[in-house]
């Protein structure tokens, strides 16, 4: 229905203006929408070229980096760079295959992962459906280093998650800064470019470690294996809502005779991994290494291990410590109800 307004004949409107007044209304209102704006910034981090350098915050300590990622023809190589310190490196390689050079260390590990993540994890991705356990919601643009910004802000709707706050690139819809808080607001984690460029392409040598591996052992660990019947029935009983399982394998750690199965499940943005590993026969008999157990604090999320049955059970994530504890609580209830059966 066509109404007047101030005493202006809509019939007034020119029919070329008005139809174009009607065809951009729902343009524009996406492009003011924070949930297009974090589905932008997702895309940009997967199909854009770019090297930077920023600096990492976590648990009161600040480190320089850099990051390039290269997207050539769909397929994805990253090199993330410790500026200070030991000068860590570590690449994804396209195949799956994922190197870190360790100088402090005089190691070099490698493993292949195919469902791999973004070296730069702090980075949030945000799946379908995050509305329902996220508010999203647009703050006062801003400028950082220059450059106008978009704000977005991710505030978690129940207890198991935290929040997010991120400011966009308004051309280019790439993070220039983020942070996670926890409930009362207080920071656990930012990031902050100091620089980013984005070049139409990134040379092989930009890819390669300027690490030395003279001397260095190597350890290569084999691809994800198939878990065991026996650690298929521990999983968890009960999940924070949302979470779901988003990925499963198994895997030999270190010097482990028998393969750790990996769990991990997400809400869309949170992510929480589940390892469950036999322990050693010595161990359950007292002897030898003594088993994790409880809360540990681990960069800017938590971890909490139990025994159960006989296996070793751990939850990691950036997320609140309730919720570790509840999913590795859950295996607990798992095993026992299978155990039962």
């Amino acid at each position: 229905m066509i109404t007047r307004a101030q005493g202006h004949d809509a019939r007034l409107i020119p029919l070329s203006v008005f139809c174009a007044l009607i065809a951009t209304a729902p343009l524009a209102s996406a492009a003011r929408s924070p949930r297009v704006w974090l589905e932008k910034m997702s895309q940009a981090l997967r199909t854009r070229n770019y090297d930077g350098t920023f600096f990492h915050l976590s648990d009161g300590r600040v480190e320089a980096m850099r990051i390039v990622h290269r997207n050539l023809h769909g397929h994805i190589t990253e090199r993330l760079q410790a500026l200070e310190g030991a000068g860590r490196e570590y690449i994804r390689s396209a195949n799956g295959r994922l190197t870190c050079y360790l100088p402090d260390k005089h190691e070099v590990l490698v493993e292949t992962r195919p469902n791999h993540s973004s070296l730069l994890s702090a980075l949030p991705r945000f799946g379908p459906g995050v509305e329902k356990f996220y508010r999203i919601s647009a703050l006062p643009d801003e400028r950082i280093l220059g450059t106008p910004v978009k704000v977005i802000q991710v505030s978690p709707r129940d207890q198991y998650r935290f929040g997010y706050r991120l400011w966009l690139d308004r051309k280019t819809a790439m993070p220039l800064k983020t942070q996670m808080s926890d409930a009362r607001g207080r920071m656990l984690e930012q990031i902050l470019f100091a620089s980013l460029r984005m070049p139409k392409s990134i040379p092989d040598s930009e890819l390669r470690p300027n690490v030395s591996t003279a001397g260095m052992r190597w350890i290569v660990q084999g691809p994800t294996e198939q878990a065991s019947a026996a650690e298929e029935r521990l999983r968890p009983a009960e999940l924070p809502p949302g979470f779901h399982l988003a990925a499963a394998g198994a895997q030999t750690i270190g010097a482990a005779q028998r393969p750790a199965e990996h769990l991990v499940y997400s809400d869309g943005l949170a992510t929480v991994s589940v390892f469950v590993e036999p322990q050693p026969a010595v161990s359950r008999r007292g002897a030898g290494p003594r088993e994790m157990q409880g809360l540990a604090r681990l960069d800017a999320g938590f971890a909490f291990s139990t025994v159960i049955q006989g296996h070793q059970v751990t939850a990691v994530g950036e997320v609140p410590a309730q919720t570790v504890e509840l999913i590795a609580h859950s295996v607990g209830a798992a095993a026992s109800l299978s155990g039962r059966r």
